[in-house]
């Protein structure tokens, strides 16, 4: 089901089945390049998923040939033409919102798939590294592309990257912005999966369909567990999972989880029992 949406709203499309809703960038004209309209869009997506709470799995993905170019260069080149006396300022109040927006991506309680169908470059592969996993399609490509207008890479990909690749590969990656191609991404493990289906999304989805309809309580608390994984000593890592598991004992998932099991068991048993008691025939 694709939802109407105003004009602000229509960068990124949204399409929902089931438990799985699809958010597609849709500038393909100019291979989705992020400018500030796609990012208030792609915003305005995630709040909407984030009130439901049986939304199990967003797909992210990108309309036409192309997952998303990364930043919008006639932007940047617009941006370079401004008052002098405005550039900074107006650059950090643009990074601020950027940063809240894959902020959100990134601790959405849901679980994220990246499905790259095309190039992914410089803000395009770091948005796919703010998702839980990263499905690369036959045309899916990947670079830390920022080197080659001058910029660092800002969208996270200073955070991200080395804990997917580690950090001499990361430091590879960033400093020559060379191209990656799917199956070296799946070995460098910038990747999770290649799928050689085309379109892409219809076995995406079918390999999505294992994360629906789980404890959205429980996927969130161990989603916060481990984005903060390699920043937490053990005990602490102790601490918040007693705070966490107490919170999953009021669940209703659980709890229902629970008396299902119990009431299969007592079946078993009594037809386990039944089963002795029948006379053997000779």
């Amino acid at each position: 089901m694709t939802m109407p949406s105003n004009d602000t709203e229509t960068s990124v499309e949204y399409r929902r089945e089931g438990g799985i809703v699809t958010l597609t960038l849709n500038r393909p004209k100019v291979r989705n390049a992020i400018n500030s309209q796609l990012q208030a869009g792609l915003r305005a997506r995630l709040e909407e998923v984030r009130a439901h709470r049986d939304i199990s799995v967003v797909l992210l993905t990108g309309a036409g040939s192309s997952f998303c170019a990364g930043g919008d260069v006639r932007a940047m080149g617009e941006r370079a033409e401004a008052d002098p006396g405005t550039i900074a300022e107006e650059g950090w109040r643009r990074q601020h919102a950027l940063h809240e927006t894959l902020s959100q991506l990134h601790a959405l309680d849901k679980v994220t798939i990246a499905a790259v169908n095309g190039p992914a470059m410089g803000l395009g592969c770091d948005l796919a590294l703010c998702c839980d996993f990263v499905v690369a399609g036959p045309n899916a490509r990947f670079a830390m592309s920022y080197i080659r207008r001058g910029l660092f890479p800002d969208g996270g990909g200073a955070h991200f990257l080395p804990r997917r690749v580690g950090l001499a590969k990361a430091k590879e990656l960033v400093f020559s912005g060379r191209e990656v191609d799917a199956e070296e991404a799946v070995a460098l493990g910038l990747a999770d999966r290649v799928t050689t289906a085309t379109p892409m999304l219809d076995e995406v989805r079918e390999w999505a369909q294992q994360f629906v309809g789980r404890s959205p309580v429980a996927v969130a608390l161990a989603k916060v567990a481990l984005n903060e994984t390699f920043e937490r000593s053990l005990q602490a890592t102790f601490d918040s999972g007693a705070a966490a598991q107490a919170i999953c004992y009021t669940s209703r998932e659980h709890q229902g989880a629970v008396r299902t099991f119990l009431a299969d068991r007592a079946k078993r048993a009594t037809s386990e029992t039944a089963g002795a008691a029948r006379p053997q025939t000779p």
